[in-house]
């Protein structure tokens, strides 16, 4: 029998003008530190960006989230932050800031396939 594996997630949140505190969920980070595992994917739906009625770029966004992702899965051109460990770099990207890309504060779970997780937790919270 398989064993639950512990894991932590956040939803990755697009917030267009940051004094508002108003934000939309455009991804998910998850990651399980006795795994090694973490996965982030996103998805910015242009016709609801162009709701937002922001002065943000859909294009510069989209690089921000690759850079972001880069981040998570430790490439090498993702910069020095790419290149600590995993709980670190899930630490990193999922510190509080006040940016137009946020993450919300990270949840605990258990499961027995972290990625039929993550999938199901991304079609309910981001898609």
């Amino acid at each position: 029998m398989q064993e639950d594996k512990i894991y932590e997630y956040a939803v990755i949140r697009l917030v267009p003008k940051v004094e508002r505190e108003e934000f939309f969920n455009i991804g998910l980070i998850m990651f399980s530190k006795k795994e090694k595992f973490i996965r982030v994917e996103f998805y910015l739906c242009p016709d609801k960006f162009k709701l937002m009625h922001s002065k943000l770029d859909y294009e510069d966004i989209i690089q921000n989230l690759a850079s972001f992702q880069k981040i998570a899965n430790g490439e090498r051109d993702g910069g020095p932050i790419a290149l600590l460990d995993i709980p670190e770099r899930f630490r990193w990207l999922t510190a509080v800031r006040s940016a137009v890309i946020q993450t919300s504060r990270p949840h605990p779970g258990k499961s027995k396939d972290l990625n039929a997780t993550f999938g199901k937790l991304f079609e309910e919270l981001v898609k």
